[in-house]
């Protein structure tokens, strides 16, 4: 089990094996293609290089993160070999949301802790994190691929338990009892035990003529929806989907 949390020493440890395995590493080669010797063909620091081998295993990464490299540019090389690709998506991304200012301005970069989200009836428990353009976080990527492509056909609701281990009913009954002379800030926070980013959400959600009773606030602290408009691009997701299509792979995975 690691000792740290970071991935240099994972990293270095990995390498090490594989070096005591007589693994031989090439850094700085970039894949090109295969010449016409069906080789495989290579940049490197020194010029192009060609490979002849029996196999090849392709670990090429997605198309996440390019600017550390993985930019998914081998795809064109073998779609002009004729394997289908299916394009590149993101994958375990955030997810945009249209905050106003003054919510954006306040919580950005601040967590959302013990939640739940839902959509199309499924639901994931988790934290999130409030970001300029949304959320982030794991119960959030859990659900990105179904809200990727719900919002394709344009806005599609998520909705949020800010208190999945309250029933409505008692919170209802908590608010219903809550001295009247409460802020609402306060009034989420005793009655409901909402933090700041929380609680911001529910007055996002009330907007300036919203019911206040209590059997409400209890309905939207349990079962608040958000207009999510879209996802993070490729260039921040966690992982990409597509690439080679199934239909290119046998049971061994190899290229048929």
């Amino acid at each position: 089990f690691p000792k740290s949390f970071k991935a240099s020493p994972l990293l270095r440890a990995w390498l090490a094996r594989l070096t005591e395995r007589g693994v031989t590493f090439h850094p700085r080669h970039a894949w090109r293609g295969w010449d016409g010797e069906k080789s495989l063909h290579f940049e490197g620091p020194e010029g192009p290089v060609s490979v002849a081998c029996d196999a090849a295993i392709l670990a090429l990464g997605g198309a996440s993160w390019p600017r550390l490299g993985t930019d998914g540019s081998w795809a064109a090389i073998l779609k002009g070999g004729g394997i289908k690709i299916t394009d590149f998506a993101p994958a375990n991304m955030g997810v945009r949301v249209d905050w106003s200012d003054i919510y954006r301005t306040q919580f950005a970069g601040s967590p959302l802790k013990r939640i739940a989200l839902a959509v199309d009836g499924i639901r994931v428990r988790g934290e999130a994190m409030v970001t300029d353009e949304g959320l982030e976080g794991g119960a959030v990527y859990a659900l990105s691929h179904r809200l990727r492509d719900a919002t394709q056909q344009g806005p599609a609701r998520l909705f949020v338990d800010l208190r999945p281990d309250i029933a409505e009913e008692l919170l209802a009954a908590r608010f219903a009892t809550a001295p009247r002379k409460l802020s609402f800030s306060n009034l989420m926070r005793k009655a409901a035990g909402l933090a700041p980013p929380a609680a911001g959400l529910v007055r996002e959600a009330l907007g300036q003529d919203g019911p206040r009773d209590a059997a409400h606030l209890a309905a939207l602290v349990k079962t608040l929806p958000l207009a999510v408009t879209g996802t993070s691009g490729l260039t921040r997701a966690i992982s990409s989907a597509g690439g080679i299509s199934w239909s290119e792979v046998d049971a061994d995975y190899c290229l048929t």
